[in-house]
């Protein structure tokens, strides 16, 4: 098993180079051509955001989305709350949380990445969104104070992380009690192969490691967070992903009735217990 801060380094050093990508007037990309998407391409992060809702948002902030999902409409935000992004990348679900808690609201954007921070700050004055904050720092150790937030989101950045239980520790810690954890990710349903898994991560993720959606949940259980639910928003087709995995030497027919259906992004839903 890879050590986690071969990891963090590895996800580091990609999501850098995405942001660097973007900033020289290019799309997003963590692999080795442009067409490598740190999610996984076009089915992944593709239609991920309504034209109404991204008025206003910076084309850097869309260019540099990597994510799976649309965190900051599914939370359900309202106007004063503060609301935390955990690997904010280049700022987008940051920018459309900052609207959705105005007036009264705040949103914190959380990213371990020079590249993308800085990215996300001239996002954030080309939007001129004032009720924004950056934050430098790794998910595993969130540089905030206890019930701090109301909402915790995050896009397709927790499967990257080698310590996904003190990721949602830290999660816990910093929501107020009642707070809400609303986040979008991959995760795999039923049981896959070892060596198909690889493969199939490979494509969802640069460094993906998807969780079961049951062991999602036991998780975040054990984290002390209650109302769990796990939402399918996107099943992924072998067919998604034929031409890498043929790349890798894979035939997408044989391992298709193995796979098919089973890598899923979703939105994650969990509540901290309010104080009786």
């Amino acid at each position: 098993m890879a050590d986690s801060n071969d990891i963090t380094q590895a996800v580091k050093e990609k999501y850098g180079e995405a942001a660097s990508r973007v900033a020289s007037g290019g799309a997003a990309s963590c692999g080795t051509s442009p067409s490598s998407k740190c999610c996984g391409g076009d089915p992944i992060t593709a239609n991920l955001y309504e034209s109404g809702e991204t008025s206003g948002i910076p084309e850097q902030a869309l260019l540099a989305s990597l994510g799976c999902g649309n965190p900051a409409a599914l939370a359900q935000l309202r106007p004063g709350e503060i609301v935390l992004d955990l690997g904010s990348g280049g700022g987008i679900d940051v920018l459309l949380s900052a609207k959705r808690v105005s007036p009264g609201g705040k949103a914190y954007g959380l990213d371990m990445t020079d590249q993308m921070l800085a990215l996300a700050r001239e996002n954030q004055k080309k939007a001129g969104v004032q009720n924004v904050e950056f934050l430098k720092g790794q998910i595993e150790n969130i540089p905030l104070p206890e019930n701090a937030v109301d909402v915790v989101i995050s896009n397709c950045v927790i499967n990257l992380s080698a310590d996904k239980d003190r990721v949602l520790a830290e999660a816990y810690r910093v929501l107020r009690p009642g707070g809400r954890f609303a986040v979008s990710d991959v995760v795999v349903r039923g049981e896959v192969p070892p060596e198909i898994r690889r493969n199939i991560e490979l494509w969802v993720g640069c460094v993906a490691g998807a969780l079961k959606d049951s062991e999602y949940m036991s998780k975040l259980t054990a984290a002390g967070f209650e109302d769990v639910t796990i939402e399918a928003t996107r099943v992924y087709k072998v067919e998604d992903a034929r031409q890498f995995l043929n790349a890798q030497g894979v035939d997408a027919d044989a391992i298709a009735p193995q796979v098919e259906g089973k890598f899923v992004s979703a939105f994650i839903r969990a509540k901290k217990p309010s104080v009786s």
